[in-house]
């Protein structure tokens, strides 16, 4: 398979956009491990549980993939991540909060 092939298939016209996209595919791959961590801790707990690795990944993968928005000027994708970056970030602060106050 030739390097055409792959920016072609990419849609990509030079190696920094090709890097862009790994960068992107490597935040979605993140994101998309959010959902494996959550279910491997429901089905240990034989219960619908959200660790904190969900959050986390939740944050690492929406900020990979908000630069990656930022980087190709999609305003609903920017738009998107940036609002569930405030969400992750405040589930977070909601769950350290009541560990405190216990």
């Amino acid at each position: 398979m030739s390097i055409d092939t792959v920016f072609g298939w990419l849609h990509v016209h030079s190696w920094t956009e090709f890097w862009w996209v790994v960068f992107g595919l490597c935040g979605q791959l993140m994101f998309m491990g959010r959902f494996l961590v959550q279910w491997i801790a429901s089905e240990r707990e034989r219960r619908s549980v959200i660790p904190m690795a969900f959050w986390y990944f939740s944050i690492g993968g929406g900020l990979i993939l908000l630069c990656y928005a930022i980087y190709r000027a999609d305003p609903v994708f920017v738009l998107g991540q940036s609002v569930g970056l405030f969400i992750y970030l405040r589930n977070i602060y909601l769950i350290r909060a009541e560990k405190r106050r216990s």
